[in-house]
């Protein structure tokens, strides 16, 4: 029973349009190569000789006609179908090498075990080096190599994955008589070992080192000459644990690959140090502004949270006079005084209230060791140490005694201490306000500056002595009360509201003369205005990023152009459009990624100084760096699509006769 041929064409066309003008490349060609054959196809130039040996490795496909692989019809087989049978079962030698520059010979002979199931082999790569004699030459570059040593590599690539059939394009064509003669020898003791040799020449020493002569003229096989009948030697069929494909092992193809990926971009872009720096600085300076710009905005947060934590936790204010709606007051006139009284009754009504404490403001010149200064003055009961986190560091606070005593005594903040008493501990010390003299028992803890004012420029004293001694008068500026449960503080609220219209006898449609400030309602809305001018800051700063994103794009599609004939060599070896689409997308992202690192140090640094220099709040939280480095590795994804599958999208013929 008569086997099926390795290769069998039949009626084969293929038509080029070059303008308006049809090419008739090949026509109606049929063509059966048994395995083991060594053939030769000549012709003249514009023959068809070359294209056909295109269609017969898989490199290009007819127009029509039939082609089977060991009996099996390949015409219907997808692109990435090709490229496996082309890494598996085929090996090409080029007249121009097609080596891939800045990489070795031990690399560029392993460049197709890189799309291969079983991954790098490193023995075959030096085994192979070796077999044609370069096994001393393994770390050079193509440019350090000789032209025949050159196809010598290009042969050796093509035996990696032990393939059964190797297309020669005028192998010998670049290369001197004697290097012609070592690299035909080579390729015949290949075909002695069974391996299938289609061989495209226009010299006829070269061609009759086949078995067989093809001899072609516009387009078609004109004669064919049979130079040796003796019996074809065979390589042994392939074994079923060569055929078996598991999931494991395309798994693990799929993790090498990735890493493939990576070293490639690493080296692309260490190639091209200058322009990959130049493309990713976008990306830097658009990752260091959002970082700073989301550093400054956390911290201006953390700041008002610390400065109104400060302040005391479920804090209220109550407050004589109508709210305000803009600049005008609602009802004006309509003004009601606040009594001891007042902070008495609301005490004894509203249980969840846990301290509550009357103030009363002032303004006064404080004069110690000769030395004077203008200061706010805050009359307080003893609750205010809990309700405003007014603990001492040194020293103790206002207690009931003084407030029953009318006791001329103070709580002084640092600004006093620094500028009455030279930092200096002033405890024991005396000071006079509006010529009454007070003693120091304690120094308030520091409480920092804000944009409106300074915290620590106080002095505390005894709500009865700020008002009689020092104010004269009989009510209150403000009642401050803070509720024991931070969920009843909106129902607090409305009960003091409630409680104080009746105290004051107002009628159901009569407005409000006193207002509650709610500070958790203070600090949510300045909390929301610094989160939205953090965004809009970071919105305008992601701008960057899409310019960087637009260079990327440049800078690959740029990167594709030079390399068509690398990706032609790489789809002839075996590459799918996925693992170009992969190689390219990758090299992208290393570069945004590259750049958003570099502009998270950068970032960070600029906050630091930010904070440092102008005294501005910073805090650059985890979420930030992630969301910087995660928009960066976005940013190289999406701009870097379109480049990278233009490139996969390239045919292998066309990549390869790119000029």
């Amino acid at each position: 029973m008569n086997s099926a041929p390795l290769i069998e064409l039949k009626n084969a066309t293929k038509v080029y349009s070059l303008g308006d003008e049809q090419v008739h490349a090949l026509r109606g060609v049929s063509l059966a190569i048994e395995e083991g054959d060594f053939v030769a196809i000549m012709g003249a130039s514009g023959s068809g000789k070359s294209t056909l040996m295109h269609i017969l490795g898989l490199l290009d496909v007819p127009d029509s006609g039939s082609y089977q692989l060991h009996g099996r019809e390949l015409s219907s087989c997808t692109e990435d179908e090709l490229a496996r049978i082309r890494n598996e079962e085929y090996g090409f030698v080029f007249q121009q090498f097609n080596l891939l520059s800045r990489t070795t010979a031990r690399e560029n002979t392993a460049l197709p075990l890189l799309y291969s199931l079983n991954g790098v082999d490193n023995a075959r790569v030096e085994e192979l080096l070796n077999q044609v004699g370069l096994g001393n030459r393994m770390g050079h570059n193509p440019n350090e190599l000789s032209g025949g040593q050159q196809q010598r590599v290009a042969i050796a690539r093509a035996l990696t994955t032990r393939p059964r059939i190797i297309f020669a394009d005028e192998p010998t064509g670049n290369l001197d008589s004697s290097s012609a003669h070592e690299i035909m020898t080579l390729l015949k003791n290949l075909n002695a070992q069974g391996i299938t040799i289609i061989l495209v020449t226009h010299e006829r020493d070269i061609a009759d080192y086949a078995r067989r002569v093809l001899h072609m003229r516009d387009g078609a096989i004109h004669t064919e000459e049979q130079r040796d009948t003796s019996p074809l030697a065979k390589l042994p069929p392939r074994t079923d644990s060569e055929l078996a494909r598991d999931a494991r092992s395309t798994w693990r193809h799929n993790l090498r690959a990735f890493g493939t990926y990576f070293r490639l971009a690493g080296r692309a872009l260490w190639s091209h140090k200058l322009r990959a720096f130049l493309s990713m600085l976008g990306i830097l300076i658009g990752v260091a502004s959002v970082i700073a710009m989301l550093g400054i905005g956390a911290g201006a947060k953390e700041a008002i949270r610390t400065q109104f934590a400060s302040l005391g936790s479920n804090l209220l204010i109550l407050r004589p006079g109508a709210r305000q709606s803009g600049a005008v007051r609602t009802q004006a006139g309509q003004v009601s005084r606040l009594t001891l009284d007042d902070a008495r009754a609301i005490e004894r009504a509203i249980p969840d209230i846990e301290y509550i404490s009357a103030t009363v403001s002032l303004r006064a010149q404080a004069v110690a060791r000769g030395l004077n200064w203008n200061t706010e003055i805050s009359g307080v009961e003893p609750s205010s140490e809990k309700i405003r986190a007014l603990q001492p560091t040194a020293g103790r606070f206002i207690t009931e005694h003084d407030i029953q005593t009318r006791a001329r005594v103070a709580v002084v903040g640092r600004t006093i201490v620094r500028e009455l008493f030279n930092g200096q501990n002033p405890i024991g010390e005396q000071i006079r306000i509006n010529r009454v003299i007070f003693q120091i028992i304690g120094v308030l803890p520091e409480k920092g500056a804000s944009t409106w004012r300074d915290r620590d420029d106080v002095i505390v004293v005894p709500l009865s002595t700020a008002m009689h001694r020092l104010a004269g008068v009989d009510y209150v500026d403000s009642i401050e009360i803070q509720v024991g449960n931070a969920q009843r503080v909106s129902a607090t609220q409305d009960a003091v509201l409630a409680l104080m219209r009746k105290r004051l006898r107002l009628s159901p449609s009569a407005p409000d003369t006193v207002s509650i400030h709610n500070m958790a309602e203070m600090l949510s809305a300045l909390t929301e205005t610094s989160r939205t001018m953090s965004v809009l800051l970071s919105g305008i700063a992601a701008i960057s990023l899409i310019v960087g994103g637009i260079g990327i794009m440049n800078i690959m599609l740029v990167s594709v152009t030079e390399r068509v004939r690398e990706i032609g060599v790489r789809k002839a070896v075996g590459a799918r459009r996925r693992d170009i689409l992969g190689q390219f997308l990758v090299e992208a992202i290393a570069v945004s990624l590259t750049g958003g690192l570099f502009g998270l140090l950068l970032g960070g640094g600029a906050a630091l100084a930010m904070s440092h220099f102008a005294g501005w709040a910073v805090v650059v939280t985890p979420q930030a760096i992630a969301m910087a480095v995660g928009f960066s590795a976005l940013t190289g994804l999406v701009f870097g699509l379109w480049p990278a599958r233009k490139a996969a999208l390239l045919n292998p013929i066309d990549a390869l006769r790119y000029e």
